[in-house]
């Protein structure tokens, strides 16, 4: 959810986390797909709702189609305002967290290993 949390943040949040971290953009969806992997077996386990999946795969797939495309700008904290790939994330990711009654209003911290 913490990495789903940052995915559903307005893009000057978003912008703010990367840089408090040190960070770069990919970084978000790199940890969403960590825990993207896990989500049917938290949905069997009942720790998420099925009714989340339909909205979680429309965030893999926008993640998906952006790496494979060969623009780096995708990938930069501007595209995060004006990447439409980012806003159907954030708004996928918004449903997802409203369903699960999860209060994103405010960022996870994240521990940087360098």
């Amino acid at each position: 959810m913490e990495a789903l949390t940052v995915v559903a943040a307005p893009a000057s949040a978003q912008i703010a986390w990367l840089a408090r971290h040190g960070v770069v953009t990919d970084e978000i969806a790199l940890d969403f797909d960590h825990g993207f992997r896990m989500a049917e077996r938290l949905v069997e386990e009942g720790h998420l709702g099925s009714d989340v999946l339909p909205d979680l795969r429309v965030i893999d797939s926008v993640f998906d189609e952006m790496t494979r495309d060969e623009s780096p700008e995708r990938w930069t904290a501007a595209a995060l305002i004006s990447d439409p790939g980012w806003s159907r994330a954030r708004a996928s990711a918004r449903r997802v967290l409203a369903r699960e009654g999860v209060d994103a209003s405010a960022l996870p911290d994240i521990s940087v290993v360098r």
